[in-house]
């Protein structure tokens, strides 16, 4: 090949490279375009985190009531004075069991069932063994009858001299033996209602009732599960079938240092306010000093009833007990509310407060303010029990401006 036609295949034909060019240019723009796009998101994201500022919020409380007026305040547990865990009376294969912890039951009530197959047979036999003696019960007395009759008629063959001495003893001595027959039966029939009853009671004791009325806390045993009132070795045999607490038994049991045992009398007033409910003051008053004192905390129990029934009070909860002086009646909860100091903000001679509402957005509330103390600002007036307030409320917070909360603060 000359070297003529090797220059013109290596020449570049400019019709082929201007087709060429606009599609690189596409491929330019389109990145470019890309790039700008995320720079744009960014530049958004950097403008959101901007515009909306992330806060610390503090819920609105009321404030501990019951002190005033306490000579002492102690620390207790609710207790129950009726608390029964329900086994059956005999050992057996659970077949049913009707509760469930949470439930309700009344006295009397079919908590569970035991296999029962050998107690019924047991009783069918002693039904069976009372009807035989019953009727067994009537040729005696049949045979008692007769022999009197017979006695009767010899003497009186006797008497006449028309019979000899010999068959009136004979007569005497089988009317005698009828009658201690017929007595004997007698007593078969009592033993024999005895050991129905007996039986009655045995086959009773496959079904497990509630002794009183009360609440299930605990389902200790399932289907198939053999329970027994003794305890056995190994684990494997359940002692009992549930848990009932009655719940209008609640009280508290407080241990009260013996050193201050002289300000706590029988019948004295108090408040009771339990750790999962500090706001709730709950009316109460002493039962009994128990006269026994523990040595190793040199402390003397304090029982306390509670003057409310209510379903939040439950069995082992902690509780805090203020004993009242004489004279003194358990407080109403004070209406003024408490929120944390550096929620408050000033402005015009006004007291106000960023609330934070349920679609994130801030509601500026005019506020009354009562006393402070321990960090803390008394609300008379302008909030709710459960709003949540904003602490250090960041400059160019407006009514209406979103935020976000990262956390709630205690007070």
């Amino acid at each position: 090949m000359a070297n003529t036609d090797l220059l013109d295949q290596l020449r570049i034909d400019r019709s082929q490279r201007d087709q060429e060019t606009p599609l690189r240019h596409w491929w330019v723009w389109m990145g470019g375009g890309l790039l700008l796009i995320l720079l744009l998101l960014v530049a958004g994201g950097g403008w959101w985190s901007r515009e909306t500022p992330v806060v610390r919020v503090a819920e609105v409380v009321a404030p501990i009531a019951g002190n005033s007026g306490a000579v002492l305040q102690a620390n207790g547990y609710v207790t129950a004075r009726r608390a029964a865990t329900v086994s059956a009376q005999v050992t057996g294969r659970l077949v049913e069991v009707h509760v469930e912890e949470g439930e309700q039951v009344s006295k009397g009530q079919l908590l569970a069932r035991l296999d029962d197959a050998q107690a019924q047979a047991a009783l069918i036999l002693a039904q069976a063994q009372e009807a035989a003696t019953r009727a067994s019960l009537g040729q005696y007395r049949a045979q008692a009858e007769l022999a009197k009759l017979t006695w009767q008629r010899e003497r009186q063959l006797v008497q006449r001299g028309l019979a000899p001495r010999q068959t009136l003893d004979q007569a005497l001595a089988n009317k005698q033996s009828t009658a201690a027959a017929w007595a004997g039966a007698r007593d078969q029939i009592k033993i024999a209602i005895a050991r129905r009853r007996e039986a009655e009671v045995a086959y009773s004791y496959t079904f497990v009732r509630a002794p009183f009325a009360g609440v299930i806390t605990d389902k200790a045993a399932q289907v198939g599960e053999i329970v027994s009132p003794f305890s056995a070795g190994g684990g494997f045999t359940r002692t009992g079938v549930a848990t009932i607490v009655d719940m209008n038994s609640l009280e508290v049991d407080v241990d009260v240092n013996e050193a201050y045992l002289h300000r706590i009398f029988p019948g004295q007033q108090a408040t009771a306010v339990l750790n999962a409910y500090p706001h709730w003051t709950i009316p109460a008053h002493v039962i009994a000093i128990v006269p026994t004192a523990d040595k190793s905390k040199a402390t003397v129990k304090v029982r306390v009833a509670l003057e409310q029934k209510d379903p939040r009070i439950l069995p082992d909860m902690g509780v805090r007990v203020n004993f009242l002086a004489a004279g003194v009646k358990t407080e109403t909860p004070p209406k003024e509310l408490l929120i944390p100091k550096d929620a408050v903000v000033r402005s015009g001679g006004h007291s106000l407060v960023f609330v934070v509402r349920k679609d994130g957005r801030v509601r500026l509330v005019a506020v009354a303010l009562g006393h402070t103390y321990q960090g803390l600002q008394q609300v008379r007036t302008g909030l709710q029990v459960g709003n949540k307030v904003i602490r250090n409320p960041p400059s160019g917070l407006a009514n209406g401006s979103r935020v976000r909360v990262i956390s709630n603060s205690g007070q």
